[in-house]
């Protein structure tokens, strides 16, 4: 028997790992290096129930062809279903990557509700995982940016955050894939690919090639004390509550990092926008506890105002 080439064994141990144990599952498919070897691995592991959706975002020439000829792979491999899903990001807030990444994650959630899919596998490995870090800590993100992407977050799941780049390029070529080179991946005008193509490979050079692991690992360990810091500001923020607001004596006993996501959750629940909200809007926030000087209202997303009033916070019009 022909021994499974290292970086082929690598990915489908990660793959199988990962699989829920019954249900449809879908992979999200580029038809790059990443998620083609990511598909590849899921229908070898899988065999049945492992179907395929691909995603034209419309924004470059070809795209439409890209997406046919991704399909037509996946029909030709044994996929069932295979979905095209065309996408417009006009109109839609932020920037062009992360316009297209919202209508990409709706367009696979409408996809896999359609069909019946319990998930939805995407193709990020650990050095996508890196490149989050490294622009989180740029923009002063704070533990929620530098814990990066989650494994598992609702019904996707990223099987490959623990392989690197090279595993997933490797596996392809083992298996005869020929991958797409998506041209945005080099392309200076996005930070991402500024980061890809210069930032990270200038700290490997100058600290060495673990340090891809490294960051990535730092990603999961911030997480871990999201999860366990987030379940203790829960309790904390249903302790404040009084009537319609918080109260500032229980907010004022708190220590700040559990403070401050009490604050954020209940945010949250007021109806501010979780990617419009700040951490300056947080901090605003919370010098209506720590450094009250009588202050008017707090401003924050979706026109919403926050007050100090006879020692509650309190939404008022």
């Amino acid at each position: 028997m022909a021994r499974i080439p290292a970086a082929v064994a690598v990915v489908r141990q990660a793959v199988r790992r990962s699989l829920p144990d019954d249900g449809l599952v879908l992979v999200a498919c580029s038809g790059g290096a990443d998620s083609l070897a990511l598909a590849s691995a899921a229908r070898f592991v899988r065999r049945g129930a492992v179907g395929l959706v691909t995603v034209d975002h419309g924004l470059q020439e070809g795209s439409a062809a890209r997406a046919s000829s991704v399909a037509s792979w996946a029909l030709d491999a044994g996929f069932d279903p295979v979905e095209v899903a065309t996408v417009s990001v006009a109109g839609l807030p932020g920037g062009p990557e992360a316009a297209a990444r919202e209508a990409r994650y709706e367009a696979l959630s409408a996809v896999a509700s359609q069909v019946g899919a319990v998930a939805v596998l995407l193709g990020h490995t650990r050095d996508d995982q890196a490149e989050t870090v490294l622009l989180a800590l740029a923009r002063g993100a704070g533990p929620r940016g530098i814990a990066g992407m989650p494994a598992v977050r609702g019904i996707f799941l990223r099987p490959l955050l623990d392989v690197g780049r090279a595993d997933t390029r490797k596996a392809c070529a083992a298996q005869g894939l020929v991958p797409w080179d998506d041209p945005h991946n080099v392309d200076p005008a996005y930070a991402r690919s500024r980061v890809r193509g210069d930032a990270l490979p200038a700290l490997v050079e100058a600290l060495g090639p673990a340090v891809v692991g490294n960051l990535a690992r730092t990603a999961g360990q911030i997480a871990a004390d999201n999860t366990a810091l987030d379940a203790l500001a829960r309790d904390a923020l249903l302790s404040a509550y009084d009537g319609p607001g918080l109260d500032i004596s229980v907010l004022s006993a708190l220590v700040g990092a559990i403070r401050t996501r009490v604050l954020h959750a209940w945010a949250r629940e007021l109806g501010a926008s979780g990617s419009a909200l700040s951490h300056r809007h947080v901090e605003a926030l919370d010098a209506l506890i720590t450094d009250w000087r009588g202050q008017g209202p707090v401003h924050l997303p979706g026109a919403i105002r926050v007050a100090r009033v006879r020692g509650r916070l309190v939404r008022v019009a």
